[in-house]
């Protein structure tokens, strides 16, 4: 379903993209090009700063947004996905937040307040937040990583784990076409 917010902002999206019917798309949202949203996602801009203003939820072309995502942002901050990027089932990307390109981020993790660098990989179960964490980092299962200073600790992204994240982003890809092919059949 995409629909306007509270301020009138009306979701912005391109006829390649692929909205599942159950997944809600609001407010002040722009979609890229070929980007996948599964069932049930969430995807809701339609907070306001004390001011009155929000900046935009984006999400980069080639991403996936998996089934049950939820992706929101508190008093209007900014929330952007890279391109051929993954967020996986029931992940919450709760802004502000920034997402680098060709980045993962696993089953039921929680990002808030970060920045995460391009090529990174956040594996399931896992919580980032006020960090920011740099590119090609890699973030294990059922992590709690809360300030800079654990990221030391943290193990730089391995040439496998890329490529698993890599495969992701393009089976989706393959989704949309198969999905945008069959849409009228429904």
């Amino acid at each position: 379903m995409i629909r306007r917010n509270p301020s009138g902002d009306l979701p912005v999206v391109p006829s390649s993209a692929f909205i599942d019917p159950t997944a809600i798309i609001c407010g002040k949202v722009v979609i890229g090009e070929n980007v996948f949203i599964g069932p049930y996602a969430v995807i809701r801009a339609d907070e306001s700063n004390a001011d009155g203003q929000m900046e935009a939820i984006t999400i980069g072309s080639n991403s996936n947004i998996q089934d049950g995502v939820v992706i929101h942002s508190k008093a209007g901050g900014r929330v952007t996905v890279g391109e051929y990027s993954s967020i996986a089932h029931r992940a919450i990307v709760h802004g502000p937040c920034e997402i680098g390109d060709r980045v993962f981020l696993g089953f039921n993790s929680v990002v808030f307040n970060c920045t995460i660098g391009a090529g990174s990989v956040i594996r399931h179960n896992s919580v980032v937040e006020n960090c920011h964490v740099p590119p090609n980092f890699h973030v294990p299962s059922t992590s709690n990583i809360h300030n800079n200073e654990e990221l030391a600790k943290v193990p730089l992204v391995s040439p496998d784990i890329s490529s698993f994240s890599e495969s992701v982003a393009f089976t989706n890809l393959e989704l949309v076409r198969g999905y945008k092919r069959i849409q009228n059949e429904f």
